[in-house]
């Protein structure tokens, strides 16, 4: 129980503890070294934000037994990184987080030909359809769907391979015992009675934005792949898609209109090369046909009218009004901008030195890519990749076409 609480302290450490336990586990071997450690020991990884070296400073342990009690009291169970039912597939990551939340019962995920499926929250009703269909069919012909939880693209998904009869995983930028959006409860206990609910966050965490552009590695990395069914050019199934690149993991893409913003992202990856363009299913399944000769097998569409039966959700009934439970505030997902001006002089601690670098290599309006950056500023690509993210989750980078990326915050110093 001792060892427990120092993984969920190790877990608990900054903003975002996840894209830096699996360094801190790395460099310490355990978390209880991490835990026992001193000031001048995390000194010696000065990669780390000043945040995280300070939260690592705090020893307190009441808020690890308080995770503990929630878990044991709402029915949530864990995984550390060490634990053997730990997707290798996420182990894999220089950004794993060290513990995983769950709710329902999570799949063998390595021995699963698992596929993303990610698009917008404000989706169109072709876009709604296509997720809808394609996570069908993909589950029909035995696929495992992985998604997020929100509106629109990934409530589509995770309904239409629910109503195949197959289990699905949902990744969440919340605590498992948060539903958000209020309207997929029923959706969240369905997912949980047929696959799992999963999240880095403890319970009782409410779904910030700054949560989802992180949440994202998790969803691109328990998959062989990631299809993107719609999306602006600046949306989070763009974040997803690169996390995806970075992972080595495959990308698709369903093309759409020319003159429709949400069809921007994935008619973007198509022509960049970096996404298959998909119209059906076995578009992406024949690519792991090989890998999973006992699982994946193509079959014939539904009829339309039994295909229509299963994508179209029952009619509501009506029920007696009961009070709802509270809900934790809710910030919307990296759509405020920060301000325009960051000056280091009055706030050194606004930036990590590795953010700070990259804001100062992109000042003047000049626009470079990951390659690009590591070249200028001496970081080592995993630092560079990882401080953009943070970057863009902050909104304080933009990414342009061909993966550059450009700022037009002004940086004083």
């Amino acid at each position: 129980m001792s060892k427990l609480r120092h993984w969920l302290w190790l877990s608990s450490r900054g903003s975002a503890p996840g894209m830096y336990s699996a360094r801190l586990l790395e460099h310490f071997g355990s978390p209880s070294a991490a835990y026992f450690a001193g000031e001048q020991e995390y000194a010696q990884l000065p990669d780390l934000p000043s945040k995280v070296r300070q939260a690592l400073l705090d020893k307190d342990l009441s808020g690890a037994e308080k995770i503990l009690r929630d878990c044991e009291r709402l029915g949530v169970s864990l995984l550390t990184i060490q634990d053997a039912a730990y997707p290798e597939r996420l182990r894999q990551l220089d950004t794993a987080p060290c513990v995983l939340y769950l709710r329902g019962r999570l799949p063998q995920m390595d021995e699963e030909a698992a596929v993303a499926i990610v698009g917008a929250r404000k989706a169109s009703p072709y876009g709604v359809m296509a997720a809808g269909k394609l996570s069908l069919d993909l589950s029909r012909q035995g696929a495992l769907v992985v998604s997020g939880s929100a509106r629109g693209i990934d409530t589509a998904a995770l309904r239409g391979a629910l109503r195949a009869g197959r289990p699905v995983v949902s990744v969440l930028g919340n605590g498992v015992d948060v539903v958000y959006p209020a309207e997929n409860r029923g959706l969240y206990d369905d997912i949980a009675a047929a696959g799992a609910l999963v999240s880095e966050y403890p319970p009782g965490t409410p779904p910030l934005g700054e949560h989802f552009p992180v949440r994202n590695r998790l969803i691109a990395g328990l998959s062989l792949g990631v299809l993107v069914v719609e999306g602006s050019e600046r949306s989070g199934s763009l974040i997803t898609a690169r996390w995806a690149l970075e992972q080595n993991r495959d990308v698709f893409a369903i093309p759409g209109n020319i003159d429709n913003i949400l069809s921007q992202g994935p008619n973007r990856l198509i022509r960049q090369g970096e996404a298959k363009l998909v119209q059906e299913a076995w578009d992406i399944l024949s690519e792991y046909e090989a890998l999973y000769p006992a699982k994946l097998h193509p079959r014939a569409p539904l009829p339309p009218k039994a295909e229509r039966d299963r994508l179209t959700p029952p009619p509501r009934q009506q029920k007696t009004k009961r009070p709802k439970p509270a809900q934790p505030p809710v910030s919307q997902e990296t759509e405020e901008k920060q301000a325009m001006v960051i000056d280091l002089t009055r706030d050194s601690e606004a930036l990590t030195d590795d953010e700070a670098a990259l804001l100062r290599a992109l000042q003047g309006g000049v626009t470079l890519t990951p390659d690009d950056l590591t070249e200028r500023t001496g970081i080592p690509a995993r630092r560079v990749l990882s401080a953009l993210t943070m970057l863009q989750v902050r909104q304080l980078v933009l990414e342009g076409v061909g993966r550059r990326f450009y700022t037009e915050v002004i940086l004083k110093e």
